[in-house]
């Protein structure tokens, strides 16, 4: 088979949205994603909900994004699936209907972990520019923040992480003690863009050189929350932007400089970011303000890959194909996968 025949279908349910995804020879046909918006009363999301509501969409959204890439479900060359990191039951509906699609067309089963499709992304022959190897990739998302050296697609090393909450955890929690509701983190990067990021200080954690710690932040704007709260009862409301700018300034400012440390580390200046925080506006901002101060080479994934999606499911299966690198069909859905896995 030639490179220009190779068409790899891209299944993702690690947590509550069901995603497929057509690649041909690394171009993105098509990436369909079906949320579930059934957990945002719950302030969160609800594992039992999640597995049955991808087992009512992962045929439609398999189909739709087979039909968008304008190809027959004959053509694909393999099934790439999450295996993990992720929650159980969400895992398992998209390994099963993955082995036994690959199982009946007849086709390779390719196994993906979770982190490193996010870091793998940047491979979509979409975007802009891809990095060279080495490079150094934040990974920050609701699970897990991470600094990671990579040194091909499929060597990465662990330089630091969080040894509590995940930087989207602390956005989500900490817009839930300023009674936004799920998810939080966007709205607090809304209103941040409205207010001054220096009206009230926070103090950093203070933990390793490239580690990351959260939750004395956290705990620390719930104080400053209850404490003004019960002077001046409309004090999240009268500074809701001042409050939202002033968080974001502090947790930005320490994955800026958990990255300094990296780079000083590791001589490494190409830079990138990955996972649903890649998002976050201020983020974006300042990394590429430290391409210009900082000689630093800087990659940021469009919107479409930063969240949980199958286009970066199928880009790791696709070069996994590749590599010839296959799964068995007694293969098994992992909750829990390191990024070096």
């Amino acid at each position: 088979m030639t490179e220009k025949d190779i068409y790899i279908l891209g299944i993702e349910s690690s947590c509550d949205d069901t995603s497929a995804s057509v690649i041909h020879n690394g171009k993105v046909l098509s990436n369909i994603i079906a949320n579930q918006e059934v957990h945002a009363k719950y302030g969160g999301v609800v594992p039992e909900l999640a597995s049955r509501a991808h087992q009512q969409n992962i045929v439609p959204v398999v189909q739709q994004a087979i039909e968008q890439a304008n190809i027959t479900k004959n053509q694909l060359s393999a099934i790439a699936f999450t295996r993990g990191p992720g929650l159980m039951g969400s895992l398992l509906v998209g390994t099963s209907f993955a082995k036994s699609l690959a199982l009946g067309l007849n086709i390779p089963l390719i196994d993906v972990n979770h982190m490193q499709a996010h870091i793998l992304a940047h491979f979509i022959k979409n975007e802009d520019k891809t990095p060279p190897f080495p490079f150094i990739c934040l990974t920050i998302s609701g699970g897990h923040t991470q600094i990671v050296k990579i040194t091909n697609h499929f060597e990465m090393e662990i330089l630091g992480e969080t040894i509590d909450d995940a930087v989207g955890e602390a956005f989500d929690k900490t817009a839930k003690i300023l009674g936004l509701p799920y998810p939080g983190g966007p709205l607090i990067d809304k209103y941040a863009k409205l207010g001054n990021p220096k009206a009230f200080q926070f103090t950093k954690p203070k933990v390793g050189n490239l580690d990351f710690s959260f939750s004395g932040l956290k705990t620390q704007i719930l104080y400053f929350v209850q404490k003004n709260v019960k002077e001046n009862p409309n004090f999240i409301k009268d500074n809701l932007n001042d409050i939202c700018a002033s968080i974001q300034y502090t947790i930005v400012k320490v994955l800026i400089e958990k990255l300094k440390n990296a780079i000083k580390q590791t001589g490494i200046k190409h830079i990138a970011i990955a996972g649903g925080v890649s998002a976050n506006s201020e983020i974006r901002n300042r990394l590429q303000l430290a391409e210009k101060n900082w000689d630093w080479t800087t990659y940021i994934p469009k919107f479409e890959y930063t969240t949980d999606n199958a286009g970066m499911i199928a880009i790791a299966g696709y070069l996994k194909f590749l590599n010839n690198d296959y799964a068995n069909n007694s293969i098994s859905a992992k909750a829990r996968l390191k990024v070096t896995d």
